[in-house]
């Protein structure tokens, strides 16, 4: 595991921010599009802000939920709606952004048509995750109803998952859509995650998700 310890939350999120930018710019010196797989909630906030405004080819990168709870863009706890808010403004309002919900009464319902418009950005460029203090990424959870298979390498693209705790149905990248990015990097925060960090360095990926991904990931950290 490559861990990368900073002295404050700040610069973290300013160097997280010029490393994402960087490795995005690389790759469309070289393709004619990027993918970008972003996580929600509220600790990517501030690389977002700072990652909007850096000069990109915006309007050559598709940008992709790594989950999203089975919920409407207007329901404030839409993976989506953040992804807009933060990072689809200023230069980067150009991107294209792909999402992992469509109009329906459960996610089974549309999932055949999301998967296919996830396959064509595999695989992800530069995917960056949260990490939950109970190890879990993306929305493969412990305990979520379909971890064996979320985690099986012949896996698809993406997966509908419930899980203990988790108000809502979930769509997910599966584990191995995010191992197979070219460019991994984790984002926690926090001695209570860098503590679960460690449990997870020796852990069994299915009782620790992110164990899974801790060979391939870069992991950025300050307290």
């Amino acid at each position: 595991m490559n861990l990368i310890e900073y002295p404050d939350r700040d610069l973290m999120m300013m160097d997280l921010a010029s490393v994402l930018a960087g490795e995005l710019n690389s790759y469309l010196m070289r393709h004619d599009e990027a993918s970008f797989a972003v996580p929600g909630g509220t600790t990517p906030g501030p690389v977002f802000d700072a990652l909007c405004a850096a000069n990109i080819d915006w309007g050559r990168v598709r940008i992709v939920p790594t989950d999203e709870r089975w919920l409407p863009e207007s329901a404030p706890r839409s993976n989506a709606r953040l992804i807009r808010r933060h990072l689809l403004t200023e230069h980067a309002a150009a991107a294209t952004l792909v999402p992992l919900y469509a109009e329906a009464e459960q996610p089974e319902d549309r999932l055949e048509e999301l998967t296919e418009a996830v396959r064509p950005l595999l695989p992800l460029t530069v995917c960056l995750l949260g990490m939950g203090t109970d190890l879990h990424v993306a929305s493969i959870f412990p305990g979520a109803d379909r971890l064996a298979e979320a985690m099986a390498d012949d896996a698809p693209p993406l997966m509908a998952m419930r899980a203990p705790g988790a108000p809502e149905p979930r769509v997910t990248l599966t584990m191995p859509v995010l191992r197979g990015a070219l460019s991994t990097h984790i984002l926690i925060t926090g001695a209570e995650k860098r503590a679960a960090l460690d449990r997870a360095r020796d852990a069994d990926p299915a009782e620790a998700p992110v164990a899974a991904l801790l060979d391939e990931a870069t992991v950025h950290w300050a307290e």
